[in-house]
């Protein structure tokens, strides 16, 4: 799994950056347009956290658990909007102080290491974007990926009654994925191993799932599988609303940037955490693609 160390790179780092152009409490997830493109990029948000809200059947009465929150806005869409319990877990430092300092709670804490014992237990479980991270480059050298996902579930399986469910969101490779040695940050600039390469950078620490039949296999036999849905359209639509988010001029996020440029000038690893780029390349050719997955516990 990305450790503490990896996400504080990739989260903690951008944390300023992130909440100067997009809110305090933005979503850093793929947004819910289902093809309508004329939506604003908030509205596809909050579609997706109705449709979370729903699918688990969340009411005023649920206790819910965000693994993996963010900046917490489904946290907050779910305290605030629907008037239940949600808590919200993160390894990064920067998230979780920001989300405390806006009055959700969360905890620094590792989804694979949660018990019973730390919060008690939940009625629905959500996860958007956390998958992503669980595996690392190591363990997946090692033929351990299905090991950690397996894990995973059954982390959230004893979180939950029978029935419960839980809303997985994710990137996973797809059908142009490319061999890992093949990845080569000196590879021609703009090839697919260069891009691949920019993105190992970006989320050190981390290796995505092969399909999204590599999760629900994983998720068998303690939780079977209600909808699933591609959002790599959506979520090609929100990278452009976020290169818009990041261009726009602030004062206070032009001099912040201008403290960073010394280190972006000198650290590839850092110019590579600020560039989408390589991110919505990714979904373009269809080396990546982005599900929502609905599961329920079995008995």
């Amino acid at each position: 799994m990305a450790d503490k160390q990896d996400l504080n790179f990739t989260y903690s780092t951008i944390d300023r950056i992130f909440r100067l152009s997009m809110g305090e409490m933005a979503d850093f997830s793929g947004a819910m347009y289902n093809g309508d493109f004329s939506m604003t990029l908030e509205q596809a948000q909050e579609a997706k956290h109705r449709f979370i809200v729903e699918q688990l059947n969340i009411t005023p009465e649920s206790r819910v658990l965000d693994m993996g929150c963010g900046w917490g806005p489904l946290v907050n869409y779910i305290a605030n909007e629907v008037g239940a319990s949600c808590i919200g877990l993160t390894l990064s430092d920067a998230q979780a102080e920001t989300c405390r300092k806006n009055g959700l709670e969360v905890y620094n804490k590792n989804c694979l290491e949660v018990t019973s014992d730390d919060y008690g237990t939940f009625d629905a479980v959500a996860s958007l974007g956390a998958f992503e991270h669980f595996c690392s480059v190591e363990e997946y050298k090692a033929g351990k990926q299905e090991e950690v996902y397996r894990r995973f579930f059954r982390t959230v399986y004893d979180l939950m009654p029978s029935g419960g469910r839980m809303y997985l969101q994710t990137m996973v490779f797809s059908k142009n994925m490319i061999e890992y040695e093949h990845i080569d940050i000196k590879a021609k600039k703009g090839s697919d191993a260069y891009i691949l390469a920019l993105m190992e950078k970006q989320f050190p620490g981390s290796w995505l799932p092969y399909g999204s039949e590599m999760v629900v296999k994983n998720a068998k036999p303690l939780f079977k599988l209600i909808s699933k849905s591609s959002g790599r359209l959506d979520y090609i639509e929100t990278i452009s609303q976020w290169e818009k988010r990041y261009r726009s001029f602030n004062l206070k996020k032009f001099g912040f940037l201008l403290t960073l440029l010394p280190k972006y000038l000198t650290d590839i690893n850092f110019r590579a955490l600020l560039s989408t780029g390589p991110n919505k390349i990714c979904f373009e050719r269809e080396i990546f693609d982005h599900y929502r997955m609905v599961f329920e516990k079995t008995d």
